[in-house]
């Protein structure tokens, strides 16, 4: 039974990384489930024990990528200290996860632009879930000295997220390519100087 269910299991996966793939190289509107079957190695009927139609699929991926990937942002947060140490982790982190999946950062990045009603409900639900993590390293920085406390919270986290998400396009769309995570540090760099203390600056 349990073997049974491991199976199942690795066939859903596989048919989410598939369509994933599909939808990055293709276009989501101009993918078919035919597509995706062939390169999940199911049959087309397959699909539909797992997902109702294309737009489930797409659905499914970002409740389960959405919920992986905040847990590993929320895990690299809580293993630092200091507000400026728990913001580079966040931002490294987040760097990495999306060089890792290209596919997905493709597709995530498209979708988000779009504006998709699609996936809406999920990329609401991630957005506001980084936001209050930002917003938790902000206050604490703020506490701590290290963060300016004359700027709004709701300004500083959408020009930490806007920067971050103006940096993964632009490594997307580079005819050259590169380590996204290289651009960590820099961009830390530029947040603090940007939303730092006139004190902690000096250190």
């Amino acid at each position: 039974m349990q073997n049974n269910r491991a199976k199942t299991t690795d066939k859903y996966h596989r048919i989410l990384e598939a369509a994933i793939k599909i939808f990055a190289e293709q276009g989501f509107y101009q993918s078919t489930v035919a597509q995706i079957a062939k390169e999940a190695g199911v049959a087309d009927g397959t699909i539909y024990l797992y997902f109702k139609n294309k737009d489930d699929i797409l659905v499914n991926f970002f409740s389960f990528k959405a919920k992986q990937i905040f847990d590993g942002f929320r895990q690299s947060v809580d293993t630092a200290s200091c507000a400026v140490d728990k913001l580079t982790s966040l931002v490294r982190r987040h760097l990495e996860e999306f060089q890792n999946d290209r596919n997905m950062a493709i597709v995530y990045q498209v979708e988000i632009h779009q504006s998709s009603r699609l996936i809406e409900a999920q990329i609401k639900k991630v957005s506001n879930l980084y936001l209050n993590l930002v917003t938790e390293i902000v206050e604490q920085g703020q506490k701590e000295g290290s963060l300016r406390t004359d700027l709004y919270v709701g300004l500083v986290k959408r020009y930490i997220l806007g920067a971050i998400d103006e940096v993964i396009n632009t490594w997307l769309h580079s005819e050259t390519s590169y380590d996204l995570t290289t651009m960590a540090d820099p961009l830390v760099e530029l947040f603090i100087r940007g939303i730092g203390t006139k004190e902690y600056n000096r250190n």
